[in-house]
């Protein structure tokens, strides 16, 4: 009976010991999957949303590696692992930003050419659509708008996937050289204490 307890609790201990593991893995899985299902098309305001869930999943049930003696290779290997899932996940947070938002992301030639492709799928739906102007004198601006909308959205969108990558390794050298600098204070701090 003791020992069945016993095992259990070590079982229960090393399930707890996994737990932070399998989130982190879920949540690598996760960001894989919906990055490939969501750059299909305009990037949504959804896509934020997901992009901060996975953040927060990533940020509670992992944790930074920490700097310890020993081979180099296993701390550098989990930093990075580390790094690029956090900036895998702020790139898919922020790609409906960066595709609205000229300040965020300004690709001036592109957005001038996405705006010029919407004025000619604008004059394109017109020309369509000549035949029922007579009967249907509101519903042509309305589809003419709508149109010219889907294709500078479907244009940037292209833009901002294409780009995402950089943003993401951009992120991701930040948490990298962020943790790296809190290990070293850390060290400092432990090595001022013991002497």
């Amino acid at each position: 009976m003791h020992s069945s307890q016993g095992a259990r609790e070590s079982a229960s201990t090393g399930a707890g010991r996994d737990a932070p593991g399998q989130a982190g893995v879920i949540g690598i899985g996760l960001a894989a999957v919906l990055t490939f299902a969501l750059t299909q098309g305009s990037w949504q305001w959804f896509a934020t949303y997901i992009g901060l869930t996975l953040l927060a999943v990533i940020l509670a049930f992992s944790r930074l590696p920490t700097c310890a003696p020993g081979p180099r290779s296993v701390y550098v290997r989990s930093l990075a692992a580390y790094s690029l899932v956090v900036g895998l996940c702020a790139a898919i947070a922020l790609a409906p930003m960066m595709q609205r938002w000229a300040w965020l992301f300004p690709m001036p030639g592109t957005r001038a050419r996405c705006i010029a492709l919407g004025t000619y799928e604008s004059i394109r739906t017109e020309a369509a659509l000549a035949d029922l102007a007579g009967r249907a004198g509101a519903a042509l601006p309305s589809a003419q708008k709508s149109h010219s909308h889907d294709v500078v959205a479907e244009c940037l969108s292209a833009t901002t996937t294409l780009w995402l990558p950089v943003y993401a390794a951009g992120a991701a050298v930040l948490v990298g050289l962020g943790a790296w600098c809190i290990d070293r204070v850390r060290m400092r701090n432990a090595a001022a204490a013991a002497g």
